[in-house]
């Protein structure tokens, strides 16, 4: 079976084509995602509107070269699956507008999709797929959630975040240290030249006992140090660019690290666009290699937003017998919609 899946949460345009045979690992046939960061630049943010007129305007051509780039035709689409939260309300009723209107006149089942499944089920399409169970570090935009994974729905939260994300702390960090949007790789690059032992910087919650996560004291403490500096030389920026990038590191990798501990889990999954961090991936990698954990991440071209995550999420589902078909063609989004209730 073929699944044409849209996704629309933000300000990325994704399109993809996945193909599910039996209870086989589903394979992507082509996927095509458009990103709208040169549009937000200038504003140092997504803007709703503007992203859910781009939305309009790209999807419809993306899910052509899609197709043509799959040598497949409208007709082999079985399912059309979508975002259908969270996310930005009106990003995701573009996309899920235009996946029930093209399931209507296909005559196929539509199906929504949890944005942040789509991320946790993701590394199931590199070349190093994991097995169930794992943890899951889920590190996507306003989101920092550990889980463990026994399957697909079947989903433990063993802690998250009760502020700041680790995205939003690169991000607000970033713009206290005048970096363009987005911030977090801007950090990241600017980090590689910098010492992070420059600046000793909180890593809340790190002795907490718990899984749970705070950076909002983090993104305070880069402020204040940036306030002490005045006018930031270009050296002293990339020393706190890197000691910032380091701290949330240390307690990302630290958490997880603990997760494993506590469910004797020997598989631990990244996913979501902070995974593609480059020292993020070293640290963890370096550690769970001491207790021979194996790590797997998605391929970096799918650690962002993607089309092809949420085919994959909705074939994973069909396989299972859980997928929320809709032939009625009615839909509704829902821009707030935790992962346990989907």
């Amino acid at each position: 079976m073929n699944i044409l899946g849209i996704e629309s949460s933000c300000d990325e345009t994704g399109v993809a084509l996945v193909e599910a045979a039996g209870e086989g690992t589903p394979r992507l046939r082509a996927h095509a995602l458009h990103s709208q960061i040169d549009m937000h630049q200038a504003y140092g943010g997504v803007v709703p509107e503007l992203a859910s007129r781009d939305h309009i305007r790209r999807v419809l051509p993306l899910a052509r070269q899609v197709m043509s780039e799959a040598g497949a035709t409208l007709g082999d689409v079985d399912y059309v699956a979508f975002t259908r939260g969270p996310g930005l309300a009106g990003a995701l009723l573009v996309g899920a507008g235009v996946a029930s209107a093209l399931a209507a006149a296909l005559q196929r089942p539509a199906i929504g999709v949890h944005h942040l499944e789509g991320h946790l089920l993701s590394p199931f399409l590199s070349v190093d797929p994991p097995q169930f169970p794992f943890v899951a570090l889920l590190v996507s935009g306003g989101h920092t959630q550990l889980m463990r994974v026994d399957d697909v729905g079947r989903y433990a939260l063993l802690g998250e975040t009760i502020d700041d994300a680790a995205g939003e702390a690169f991000d607000k960090s970033a713009k206290l240290l005048g970096l363009g949007y987005p911030g977090g790789p801007a950090l990241a690059r600017l980090a590689e030249f910098g010492d992070a032992s420059g600046f000793e910087l909180p890593r809340p919650l790190l002795h907490s006992g718990n899984l749970d996560f705070s950076f909002a004291g983090l993104k305070t403490a880069v402020r204040t140090q940036v306030m002490k500096l005045g006018n930031v030389c270009e050296q002293d920026k990339a020393n706190l660019a890197a000691a910032t990038q380091q701290a949330i590191v240390d307690v990302l990798v630290r958490k997880s690290l603990q997760a494993l501990r506590a469910t004797g889990c020997a598989r631990i999954v990244v996913a979501g666009g902070v995974g593609a961090n480059a020292r993020l991936r070293e640290q963890l990698d370096a550690e769970c290699a001491k207790g021979q954990i194996r790590v797997h991440y998605p391929e970096l071209a799918l650690c962002t937003d993607n089309g092809a995550m949420i085919a994959l999420a909705a074939a994973m589902r069909l396989q299972r017998g859980s997928a929320a078909e809709s032939t009625d063609y009615a839909f509704n989004v829902l821009p707030r919609w935790p992962l346990m209730a989907a």
